[in-house]
């Protein structure tokens, strides 16, 4: 390991890792949803969430909303859980669950209304103590982004760090909270680089340079790492790498492995995809799924992966997690939502966190 490559990894070994507790979590029941009790019941009983951390709604089960249902129907309701409790300080961490709504209906573009529900509800702390919305045109800047040396707390820190227990079926969400209870630092970070722009391949060059150099596989060719075993952390370039044409990498991960990609509509659904399709073109829509071609975020949780993050509209790259800031976050033993969390730009945007965020490694 060079000399920089030393120093930089010792800013992440000085960073205070200590994890946080079932009582700073909050879970997120849609009443309506047979798969959101299923996830909700099976998560409180195995991190033993206390009983008055578990808050009730009653919403659509659709994926997409209008503003004003996720206002009505999901923020207004958590927000008044928080406030009945007197929870809004001591829950870090809301979990959403399969069976709550996931996209907010809006404008596109840079200055756009889209979001993800999660990443909005990531500002309801905001909300709660101004004492008025947050704008919802454009990314919300994330206060604990980049802070690698912080301890995560309100007020310090005035947002949610919210994560989603879902997948294509309740069985897959759920093996996502077992697999964590089993987690321990070993295995190898793969990152495969060479596809895209400059600024995404520096960082994920970065994120190699900052790991122990023992526990990485590392590829800025134009070839896709498939076929590889012990996994502990992933992050590419996804579908957007033209060399891509297969859903499935074919990894064997390990427990508590997490994923990462530059991938616009990735996390656009947890609906099912027919077996037969695979990664599309632009060009020919007979290839989307879902309004897409590209990968999902849920075919890796359903190969094996405990976590991964993903966009339910298009992010632009500089507000994907940054593989440079996550993943050595992860290796030094932050637990998912604070690595990912650390490592997203914005909130009030596209991101959706997904895995029990409480879920760590440990120290290595």
């Amino acid at each position: 390991m060079t000399r920089g490559a030393g120093f930089a990894l010792s800013i992440f070994l000085a960073a205070s890792v200590a994890g946080q507790s079932p009582a700073n979590v909050l879970v997120v029941l849609n009443d309506d949803s047979p798969e959101s009790r299923a996830i909700a019941d099976h998560y409180m009983r195995r991190r033993q969430i206390p009983a008055g951390h578990l808050c009730h709604i009653r919403a659509t089960t659709k994926q997409d909303v209008s503003r004003e249902i996720y206002n009505s129907e999901v923020a207004g309701p958590i927000g008044e859980c928080l406030k009945k409790d007197s929870l809004i300080d001591s829950v870090f961490y809301i979990v959403t669950t399969l069976g709550v709504p996931l996209r907010i209906e809006g404008t596109g573009g840079p200055g756009g209304s889209q979001a993800s529900v999660d990443s909005e509800l990531a500002a309801l702390y905001y909300d709660l103590t101004h004492g008025k919305p947050h704008p919802v045109d454009g990314p919300f800047f994330n206060p604990f982004f980049g802070n690698k040396s912080a301890h995560f707390s309100h007020p310090a820190f005035p947002l949610y760090l919210v994560t989603r227990l879902a997948a294509y079926d309740v069985d897959t969400a759920n093996r996502l909270v077992d697999q964590c209870m089993r987690a321990s630092n070993r295995g190898k970070f793969v990152i495969d680089a060479g596809a895209g722009g400059a600024e995404g391949n520096r960082w994920l060059r970065d994120a190699a340079i900052f790991l122990p150099k023992d526990r990485v596989v590392y590829d800025d060719t134009e070839r896709i790492l498939y076929s590889q075993s012990g996994v502990i952390g992933y992050a590419s370039w996804g579908s957007n790498d033209p060399g891509r044409h297969d859903r499935f990498l074919n990894f064997q991960w390990l427990p508590g492995a997490i994923v990462t990609e530059y991938v616009s509509t990735d996390a656009r659904t947890f609906q099912r995809p027919p077996d037969t399709w695979n990664l599309g073109d632009w060009n020919k829509e007979k290839t989307w799924y879902f309004g897409s071609p590209q990968s999902l975020s849920a075919d890796y949780l359903q190969e094996g992966a405990s976590g991964a993050s993903g966009h339910v509209y298009e992010p632009y790259l500089r507000m994907t997690p940054r593989p440079d800031l996550l993943l050595p976050a992860y290796y030094q033993g932050r637990n998912l939502a604070e690595s990912y969390y650390l490592a997203i730009p914005a909130i009030s945007w596209q991101n959706v966190v997904i895995g029990d965020p409480l879920c760590s490694i440990g120290k290595p």
